[in-house]
């Protein structure tokens, strides 16, 4: 995939998910206001309705004492002097023929003919009676109600908050009424004068850390069609409201988990196609560095086979054994880069097919400077060795182990712009096998530090020929270690030098 495509691809996504999370936000702040909105008018109509209940309430107990008080009681009528007695004021005029009927069938007379006119005369007079004395019984019932409420308004304006209203009822009240309107959370109310003073607090079995100051307050006004200026108001607040608006906002927590989700998986994918972006640029590079490598053996060699066949070169015995020489030395060479190709098919596989045997380390690493020690001398290094490890006995494959050290030491040399001083240690730690390989070059940077063991990466050459290879020295060298169950570190600083230290596990402790 190109670069530019990728990057188009990267911002219409960011885009898009900049877009549904945007909406999402908006759509949940919209949601918490509206359950907001819908809880203030809750508790307003719960406030208005309980104030209205505790007028109404002493209203009728004041009534209900009053009336307790009276002695009044009601006069015996007589109906057209039919015998009816105390009539009820809720018995309606239809019941009044049947009445008369039964009084008139106790007196033995005769079965009344209602269609007579001298009847219907009896039962219209009967029908205004009674209409009479409802009148007369509603208007009394009217003046005593009257003179009640007179009393009554006239003694409110003279009495405290506290003995109008009834402060633990009230509590009741509010519990009640709240919840008949969906608001079930826990409250703290009390009842203050004009000033904000308080009159009465509630004592509620809530925290101190559930209490905000910043938490809205309602309000309401005792007796709000008087005109008093001795006014009271009650005062409620919800120390858990914001934890209830975000309780009920808990059913979008999924739909936000999953654009969370999706956008970390973009993230993912795009993390991946760019480290694969990365490598596939990592393998031109090494195509390109490996045609380089075999293109000078193979010209030498091609250059050695024209030799032989030009008849105007002498064909000495000095000539021929020069010849032979550098085709052997090119083949070598070739053989070489081809062998480092094949460590590749290594990193395909999980573990490398080792031929492990029991052997001492410290004879082998001694073995590895002999044979080294040539190059770093021709060059006016040095070499140092300080193998003090008494248990160096670990189960290593020889060639693979060879390779591993020989790498490091080479890299040393390669990767040094002045007379190499290399310093080999071994030592024990708690039954392992520690090998320190330390230089004085040119070092690592933080940057290339972090990456120097991945396939085909090269340390801040630009991948130019002005040093060989391949980018799989380290690389290899990391999975052979790690197939020997160690471990490898680096140290560096640029100018300085670097160490490597390998920690492999003694035969004892493998």
């Amino acid at each position: 995939m190109k670069k530019s495509n990728i990057k188009i691809l990267i911002i219409l996504m960011l885009f898009t998910f900049v877009g549904l999370i945007t909406l999402q936000v908006n759509y949940i702040r919209i949601n918490a206001e509206m359950i907001e909105n819908q809880f203030d008018d809750n508790v307003q109509k719960s406030l208005f309705q309980v104030v209205d209940l505790v007028e109404k309430n002493e209203a009728l107990d004041y009534l209900s004492r009053t009336m307790q008080g009276s002695h009044y009681q009601e006069n015996n009528y007589q109906f057209l002097s039919l015998g009816i007695a105390n009539p009820t004021l809720n018995s309606s005029i239809d019941s009044i023929p049947e009445q008369i009927d039964l009084n008139i069938k106790k007196q033995n007379q005769p079965s009344i003919q209602f269609s007579t006119p001298k009847t219907k005369t009896n039962i219209e007079g009967a029908t205004r009676q009674l209409q009479v004395m409802f009148q007369e019984h509603f208007t009394r019932s009217k003046t005593i109600l009257d003179q009640a409420v007179f009393k009554w308004m006239n003694a409110k304006n003279e009495k405290d908050i506290s003995q109008r209203v009834n402060f633990k009822e009230l509590n009741d009240i509010l519990d009640k009424t709240l919840v008949n309107n969906g608001i079930k959370q826990p409250f703290i109310y009390s009842i203050v004068d004009r000033q904000e003073k308080i009159i009465y607090k509630c004592h509620k079995d809530i925290s101190q850390s559930e209490i905000n100051n910043e938490i809205k307050t309602y309000t309401q006004k005792f007796f709000p069609s008087e005109n008093s200026n001795q006014g009271a108001y009650l005062q409620i607040y919800f120390p858990t409201k914001q934890n209830y608006i975000t309780s009920s906002l808990s059913l979008l927590v999924p739909s936000l988990t999953l654009i969370i989700l999706i956008l970390g998986i973009f993230i993912f994918a795009i993390i991946i196609i760019l480290r694969q972006k990365e490598l596939n640029n990592m393998k031109n590079d090494f195509v390109n560095n490996m045609t380089h490598e075999f293109k000078t053996p193979i010209s030498t060699i091609s250059l050695a086979a024209q030799m032989l066949q030009d008849p105007a070169v002498g064909k000495t015995p000095e000539k021929m054994t020069y010849i032979s020489k550098v085709i052997r030395d090119e083949t070598k060479r070739l053989s070489f880069q081809v062998e480092k190709i094949l460590q590749m098919a290594m990193f395909e596989r999980d573990h490398s097919s080792l031929k492990l045997n029991e052997m001492n380390i410290n004879p082998l690493i001694k073995e590895i400077i002999g044979n080294f020690s040539l190059k770093v001398t021709n060059k006016g290094g040095k070499i140092s060795a300080n193998l003090i490890a008494s248990k160096d006995l670990a189960l290593i494959d020889e060639v693979h182990f060879t390779n591993v050290i020989f790498n490091l030491m080479d890299n040393a040399l390669k990767y040094c712009d002045k007379p190499l001083l290399l310093n080999i240690e071994t030592w024990n730690e708690k039954e392992n096998l520690l090998i320190s390989i330390e230089d004085n070059g040119i070092g690592i940077n933080k940057e290339d530090l972090k990456r120097i063991f991945e396939k085909f990466y090269r340390v801040s050459t630009g991948n130019l020929h002005n040093i060989k290879g391949f980018g799989l020295g380290l690389a290899y060298v990391k999975k052979i270690i790690y197939d020997h169950k160690g471990t490898i570190n680096v140290e560096s600083e640029i100018n300085i030098g670097t160490k490597f230290t390998i920690k492999i596990p003694t035969i004892k402790n493998y």
